[in-house]
């Protein structure tokens, strides 16, 4: 019978599983040069009663991509509130990438996101407004278009309120109706702002 020749790859994880599997060496282990041994103690960490602080810390210097999927993964599996606060943290990032991979995760956590959507929604930082929008998409809450509705009629910022309207396109009910027709009046030289309303309410209308 033919010999099946182990790849390095399969070899390195082999041996990183016999490091030591402790919440303490584990968190040292997250900051290993080696990629493969940050990806196991990312995925080992997800029992430990301080994971989520550590995994946040790693997750906003981690500059490869396969370990700072599975950091996602395992605060996304924690769902805890230092967690939830971290991907927060991370959608204020410079880094693109991190802030859409931290909108992603935050997607999978409806839950644990639902209570803090009204600071989000009213944050200081407009990107970060619309990143919320942006997570109300797959929220599937009973509040989306109540908290739709409130940021067409009062935010300030027109990039968020096209985020919105975009949606509520999707999601509107006649409950939405004069919001949207107050939100043309608000922004007169804003011709995508007209476009999107009459379009969300052409479909409030039709259904």
């Amino acid at each position: 019978m033919a010999l099946v020749k182990k790849t390095t790859s399969e070899v390195v994880d082999h041996e990183e599983r016999k490091r030591k599997r402790d919440c303490g060496s584990l968190a040292h282990q997250l900051c290993d040069p080696d990629p493969a041994t940050r990806r196991w103690a990312a995925r080992d960490l997800a029992d430990c009663p301080e994971a989520s602080s550590v995994l946040v810390k790693q997750l906003r210097r981690e500059m490869d991509a396969s370990v700072r999927e599975i950091i996602l993964t395992t605060l996304t599996q924690r769902g805890d509130e230092e967690a939830v606060a971290g991907l927060i943290e991370c959608l204020r990032s410079e880094d693109a990438s991190l802030r859409n991979e931290a909108l992603e995760a935050m997607k999978l956590l409806p839950a644990e996101v639902a209570p803090i959507m009204g600071g989000l929604l009213s944050d200081p930082d407009p990107d970060v407004r619309i990143f919320a929008v942006n997570v109300l998409e797959s929220l599937r809450h009973g509040k989306v278009e109540e908290w739709l509705k409130e940021v067409i009629e009062s935010d300030p910022h027109v990039n968020v309120c096209a985020t919105a309207v975009d949606l509520l396109g999707e999601v509107g009910t006649p409950f939405s109706r004069e919001a949207l027709e107050n939100l043309k009046a608000r922004f007169p030289d804003q011709p995508y702002i007209r476009f999107a309303a009459d379009i969300a309410l052409k479909r409030i209308l039709a259904n």
